[in-house]
């Protein structure tokens, strides 16, 4: 059974099966393959800098051809993951995404990786975060929870209230109902470790 993400000293630990491991790990690596940057990072600082901002390095790259599908073709749920910039002028918040995206999803991603690798570390259910990984891991989740709200419908207060409501007509066996169960089971997860987080009374051992 979970427990609550909790500081132990100068860690943070919640404890999680490795059923609840093994789902929120499922979880994360598909928030993370949306994500995952189109330029990978390669340790050279200046070439990476110019691959995130798409500037031509050389001939024929750095251009607009190849990036990831049209507009048309992109999944909705990248709009909750990398808001536009600007909503009111489409071509600003096209010129705003051609500019940062890329560094956006290097630096989702990379703590999404953090999340995976804590996940996989963990000893006798207990996954134990310092702060820099716990900072990760929170947004790790929030991205996790924007996807599957994205995909449960989830856009408002209204939106949820609606969906809670059509859970009592849903079958014991219906996918939806695992879904919102795991929706409700990541809110609960995120708040624990931002409390832990931010020291507040009563998320200490």
């Amino acid at each position: 059974m979970a427990r609550a993400f909790l500081r132990d000293g100068d860690r943070i630990v919640a404890v999680l099966d490795e059923t609840e491991r093994t789902i929120l790990a499922g979880l994360i690596e598909q928030t993370r393959i949306l994500l995952s940057p189109e330029v990978e990072p390669t340790g050279d600082v200046w070439g990476d800098l110019a691959a995130t901002l798409r500037v031509p390095t050389s001939a024929g790259h750095g251009t607009d051809e190849g990036q990831r599908g049209s507009d048309e073709e992109r999944d909705p749920a990248l709009d909750r993951l990398l808001p536009a910039g600007h909503r009111g002028d489409d071509a600003v918040a096209s010129e705003f995404r051609r500019l940062t995206e890329e560094g956006l999803r290097q630096r989702k991603s990379g703590n999404l990786d953090v999340a995976l690798e804590r996940l996989a570390a963990a000893y006798e259910d207990r996954v134990e975060l310092d702060q820099a990984q716990a900072s990760a891991f929170v947004m790790a989740l929030t991205d996790v929870r924007l996807l599957l709200g994205e995909r449960l419908g989830i856009r408002t207060e209204e939106d949820a209230e609606a969906l809670y409501a059509s859970l009592e007509h849903l079958d014991e066996d219906d996918p939806a109902g695992y879904a919102v169960a795991w929706y409700d089971f990541l809110t609960w997860l995120q708040e624990t470790l931002t409390s832990a987080l931010l020291g507040e009374p009563g998320s200490s051992v």
